[in-house]
């Protein structure tokens, strides 16, 4: 059992106070007095009990008997704690009492002292009491088992009483803690501790990384190495940064496997640490330069170190330097390459990059050089893909999806392109493109023989039946030959296609089956032989005759339609032509130039409207062999439209005045 020295100390407690055995009220001064009075106390109550008097009444109050008298007293003595000046807690072998000094009543009073005590609890315990005190914030510890290192709980001790401990007694315990744990060679949780026991002593924290340092184990201490608030020397962080380098390639080198491995073309040290602690710390912890050159070295080492590599990238970007940073993403293939220049807009700096772009990623390279056209000219672009057409193709093809007019001064040059790398988008571009020349294309595609590309550029150019005669000689396709037929709706090439099939028998079948809607039958079923069989001629003639009788009903109903439009077009033109035409006092009469309307409205008078709105008075109205005379012959139109007036008049469609309306 630990044994542990019970110290007293003042409670407060205004009265209660042992001598002999005896509770008396007046304490002493002094704390050293007072503890060894305590002990003599404890000693003589250990062998009879607890006798506790009344110094005021002069009386003994109450005598608290030893429960167990098996227990020497000298090994279990009793302890003693005032709670507050009437608590008294009791502590003897395993058992506790709590003491309560009351009052009496008067009435009770009679012979008996003024006060009493009463046994408020008691309780067992599992063990052994060796000192009781009340519950606070101070923990002392006066001494413990030497076999057994304590300083884990002397620290968490000293930090539960930090506010009655002074600072440099805390941090003495603390470094007392970090150095049994390195002596015992517990390194990472020795690192750990210096966190919370350095705080922001930025001498201290220099101080154990040199103690690290000494004893190999910089790699320990470096995740928990302050970086704000305190910072320390750029010394410091530089000293880890090269034990990361140094170490890692050591451990590579001393590996069995090493020679091995650097015969392969995947070999990479690791250098995890190295890097890890790069893309954690802030740059401005150390000198940048300084590391940038102590990986330059190592490189030298192994140049296709992709760790390496990737974390000097890093240090570049940090240090403002992109150009280098991008051409080692770019020898990476990395996935960020292209979130670097957009970031920091590096488009003059991947003008002469642009081939390793794309061998990258040519999607995503050429979707960026064509959102930013106006940063690296599709001139630029063409110019440095010259070498790679593969390439150029690719770029060229984008541009020509999202502008066909953007690019034109690369149409030709797109035939080629297209013809090498990507024939099915040939067609599609030939037909889309406005700016292709059809001869150079013609050429290319007769030299590769393209048959398909061929038959559309001479329809094109005009050369329709050069075109089907192609592709029923080489295609030999009779539904290609209808259907291009049917496109260029041209009766002669109609006659070209049924002289070419008449002595095929599969062509017939193939035109008896389409040709029923454009061109008349009857012209074909001519001009098949007598005896030559034909396949699926009975299926062919029924076919014509159900395609003669639906353009028979087509026909029948758009003449009903025909007819019913006009029908409803003639009476909507005779509602209008019924209604009136409104007449007022700003018409004039078209013959005399005078209104048309008499300022008397109490006169008689006639007008003539025509649906034109030209108005007469009727008086005024010209006869038509009276009209050249009246306007003369120098107004040709206007005699042709007042004839044309007067007609319509003859023909019932004017209107008469007021009088007449």
């Amino acid at each position: 059992m630990r044994k542990w020295a019970h110290q007293s100390w003042d409670t407060g407690i205004n009265g209660w106070h042992h001598e002999d055995a005896r509770t008396v009220r007046g304490r002493p001064t002094n704390r050293t007095d007072r503890a060894k009075e305590q002990q003599q106390r404890e000693k003589k109550a250990a062998e009879r009990g607890v006798k506790i008097f009344d110094i005021t009444s002069k009386q003994r109050i109450t005598n608290v008997p030893r429960d167990d008298i098996s227990l020497r007293p000298d090994m279990y003595p009793c302890s003693l704690c005032w709670k507050d000046s009437v608590t008294l807690i009791i502590g003897w072998g395993t058992s506790v009492k709590i003491c309560s000094v009351k009052e009496r009543h008067a009435s009770e009073m009679r012979d008996l002292p003024s006060r009493y005590v009463e046994i408020v609890s008691q309780f067992e315990t599992e063990f052994y009491i060796s000192g009781l005190a009340p519950l606070c914030d101070q923990l002392v510890v006066l001494s413990y088992v030497k076999e057994v290192s304590e300083k884990t709980e002397a620290l968490m001790a000293a930090e539960i009483s930090q506010k009655n401990i002074k600072r440099h007694k805390i941090l003495d315990i603390g470094l007392a803690y970090i150095n049994h744990l390195v002596d015992k060679g517990d390194y990472d949780i020795a690192a750990r501790k210096c966190q919370k026991i350095l705080g922001k002593n930025a001498a201290l924290w220099e101080y154990e990384v040199y103690k690290f340092k000494e004893i190999g184990q910089l790699k320990a201490i470096s995740p928990y190495l302050p970086r704000g608030d305190p910072v320390l020397k750029p010394l410091i962080y530089e000293m880890i940064l090269h034990e990361f380098l140094e170490s890692d390639y050591e451990h590579c080198l001393s590996s069995p496997d090493f020679t091995q491995l650097k015969e392969c073309s995947v070999f990479s040290p690791l250098f995890q640490g190295f890097a890890t602690l790069i893309r954690e710390w802030p740059g401005d912890l150390y000198n940048n330069s300084v590391i940038v050159q102590a990986v330059s070295d190592h490189l030298k080492k192994d140049s296709q170190n992709r760790t390496l590599l990737k974390t000097l990238a890093e240090l570049y970007t940090y240090d403002k330097n992109y150009g280098n940073a991008l051409e080692i993403y770019l020898t990476l293939r990395h996935k960020d390459v292209f979130q670097l220049i957009h970031k920091h807009n590096l488009f003059s700096s991947i003008k002469d990059k642009i081939v390793l772009l794309m061998d990258f990623d040519s999607e995503k390279a050429v979707d960026m050089l064509l959102d930013n056209e106006d940063k690296i000219s599709i001139k630029k672009v063409v110019e440095e893909l010259e070498n790679r057409p593969e390439l150029q193709h690719v770029y060229l093809h984008k541009l020509f999806k999202r502008d066909h007019h953007k690019g034109q001064r690369y149409h030709e040059k797109q035939i080629s392109l297209y013809a090498e790398y990507d024939r099915p988008n040939l067609l599609p571009f030939l037909r889309d493109s406005t700016h292709c020349p059809l001869e150079k294309a013609l050429e290319i595609c007769q030299q590769r023989n393209f048959v398909e590309e061929t038959v559309y550029l001479l329809s094109r150019m005009g050369n329709s039946r050069s075109a089907l005669k192609m592709i029923m000689e080489e295609l030999h396709d009779v539904d290609k030959a209808i259907e291009f037929a049917k496109e260029q709706d041209d009766g002669e090439l109609w006659e070209d296609l049924i002289l070419y099939s008449i002595d095929k028998p599969p062509f017939i079948t193939g035109l008896l089956n389409n040709i029923g809607t454009h061109v008349d039958p009857i012209l074909l079923i001519h001009r098949i032989k007598e005896g030559m069989e034909i396949p699926n001629l009975r299926d062919s003639l029924v076919k014509i005759l159900q395609d003669y009788n639906l353009q028979i009903l087509l026909r029948e109903g758009c003449k009903k339609i025909l007819v019913a439009d006009s029908l409803s077009l003639l009476k909507k033109m005779h509602r209008t032509q019924m209604k009136g035409v409104l007449v007022d006092d700003e018409n004039i009469c078209e013959s005399c130039l005078s209104p048309v309307l008499p300022s008397d409205a109490a006169k008689p008078f006639s007008v003539v409207v025509f649906h034109c709105r030209h108005m007469f008075h009727k008086e005024c109205l010209p006869m038509p062999s009276m009209v050249s005379w009246q306007l003369g012959s120098h107004n040709k139109r206007k005699i042709g439209a007042i004839r044309g007036l007067y007609a319509e008049f003859k023909c019932g469609r004017g209107h008469y005045g007021p009088s007449k309306l």
